[in-house]
């Protein structure tokens, strides 16, 4: 990974980014670009089935 592409991933981490828009370091505009850019990855999701934890557990 290239370090300017790192960098601008560093910047639009959600840990990170409100706090920067905040002190106005990235716009809100950049903020919305970023996230329109990003690839749609939902068909390579994985699902997997929640266990029922309302009913005890027999052994």
């Amino acid at each position: 990974m290239r370090l300017s592409k790192a960098l601008q991933e560093k910047l639009m981490d959600v840990r990170l980014r409100d706090k920067l828009v905040a002190e106005g370091k990235i716009t809100k505009k950049e903020l919305e670009e970023f996230l329109k850019a990003i690839p749609d990855e939902g068909n390579n999701a994985a699902y997997t089935p929640v266990a029922d934890t309302s009913a005890p557990q027999r052994h």
